[in-house]
């Protein structure tokens, strides 16, 4: 298995809460799992998080208080939307912002995604985005 250079280790209250959400419900694959451990890896065509259940040894730095990672986005680049927002319907998740074309600035281009929010069980902000193109900024 290949590893990304970068990534978030997400602390969770309830690895199984969190397994459902994002295997069952969103669609991610188990990379691998230390169940002795309350830990997985989970992989999203190519997006990787690891989560971990609180224990006492954990990095934590304060002490966890919902929404956790406030102030946080993890932006999840995805071939097709309609595959996530079909198991958001499918299971009745309540998105935190709704899916929305949206174009940002690079430089003098603009790169156009659709793009939906929603929060996982301990309140984590998940930005999931398919790229629509490019375009010549017209500022």
């Amino acid at each position: 298995m290949d590893f990304n250079k970068l990534t978030p280790e997400l602390q969770v209250s309830n690895i199984n809460q969190s397994k459902l959400f994002y295997v069952k419900q969103l669609g991610f694959t188990i990379e691998f799992e230390r169940e002795e451990d309350r830990f997985v890896l989970i992989s999203y065509e190519g997006s990787q998080f690891m989560l971990e259940e609180d224990h006492p040894e954990a990095w934590i730095t304060e002490p966890p208080v919902y929404p956790r990672g406030r102030g946080i986005n993890f932006q999840i680049e995805v071939s097709s939307l309609s595959m996530i927002t079909a198991k958001i319907k499918e299971y009745n998740l309540t998105y935190f912002r709704e899916p929305k074309e949206q174009w940002y600035r690079i430089n003098n281009q603009e790169e156009g995604v659709k793009e939906l929010l929603i929060q996982d069980p301990d309140g984590y902000l998940l930005r999931f985005q398919e790229y629509l193109g490019e375009r010549d900024y017209k500022g």
